[in-house]
């Protein structure tokens, strides 16, 4: 199989790594990537065989794999679809999936493609970030299933699988919906703890010393790419405006009790806070 993999940063540069380094010869992975540094890099690292131009691409591949920013996604996604021929398949890695799948809704060639999101990361970004084992034992999401012809979904399961990862559906709606609340919230928080902590605390050195590992857990997503989620916060706003009014609810709550030194709602907030280790653990709540 030969797969064309538009985009090496972390998440196109590790399918294209963990593709080049287990399939034991039986997969080529060629490269698209307009940034001529990361297609250097790309080659220098061996995740790609060759970079190719889209017209390349189509003439050689089977499979195309979309790892680009989430607001150029669209744009590729129609380039391929306009010239892909009935056995070829595409699939993009996107962290919002609504806008992407309705861009393309009447398309033709709309069955050749499968809707996707691999769940892993880091807050690195670039070919060298790209690492093996980023998707093991990870879940991936597969949008709007049945708008997809089944050889497409088997052959995009197919490689999922083979990158340690198990699959399950959803709409595109809640997908992003679900994906703002939890993943893109995160972010937003990191972001604003860091933007905090740098305004209040001028002397760099004490942070530095005395960031614990709670700091640095909580703002080690602030170091990652504004590119990319500039473009997620750009395509997923009104899911994640609803989001942050939420938890602008729950912080001045807090403040209040902080404010007030009600040490009884402190730890009641927290003792409510604590049930997100159950639902981590995936333990269901028995509600009487």
């Amino acid at each position: 199989m030969k797969i064309a993999v538009f985009g090496l940063g972390l998440i196109g540069g590790s399918i294209a790594k963990e593709l080049s380094t287990r399939s034991l010869g039986t997969v080529e992975v060629y490269g698209i990537e307009k940034n001529p540094d990361h297609a250097r890099q790309a080659i220098d690292l061996k995740l790609v065989n060759s970079i190719l131009t889209l017209e390349e691409a189509i003439e050689k591949c089977q499979v195309f794999i979309l790892a680009v920013p989430v607001n150029a996604i669209e744009n590729v996604l129609l380039n391929v679809l306009n010239n892909i021929k009935s056995h070829q398949v595409v699939f993009d890695v996107g962290s919002t999936k609504k806008e992407i799948c309705a861009s393309i809704k009447s398309h033709k060639n709309r069955s050749r493609f499968v809707a996707a999101h691999p769940l892993a990361g880091t807050e690195f970004s670039g070919p060298q970030a790209a690492i093996l084992g980023l998707f093991d034992g990870k879940k991936n999401i597969i949008c709007e299933k049945a708008l997809s012809d089944d050889d497409a979904i088997e052959t995009t399961l197919k490689i999922f699988e083979f990158l340690g990862m198990n699959s399950y559906f959803l709409s595109s709606e809640e997908h992003d919906k679900h994906m703002a609340y939890v993943s893109h919230l995160s972010h937003v928080t990191s972001f604003a703890l860091s933007q905090t902590v740098l305004d209040i605390e001028k002397d760099e050195k004490q942070i530095f010393n005395m960031a614990s590992t709670g700091f640095a857990s909580t703002a080690r997503l602030a170091k990652c790419n504004p590119i990319t989620w500039t473009a997620i916060f750009e395509k997923n706003a009104k899911y994640l405006s609803e989001a942050l009014d939420v938890y602008i609810v729950k912080m001045k709550a807090f403040k209040q009790l902080v404010d007030k030194i009600d040490t009884q709602g402190m730890h009641a907030s927290i003792e409510e806070a604590n049930q997100i280790e159950r639902v981590l653990k995936g333990i269901k709540l028995n509600k009487k």
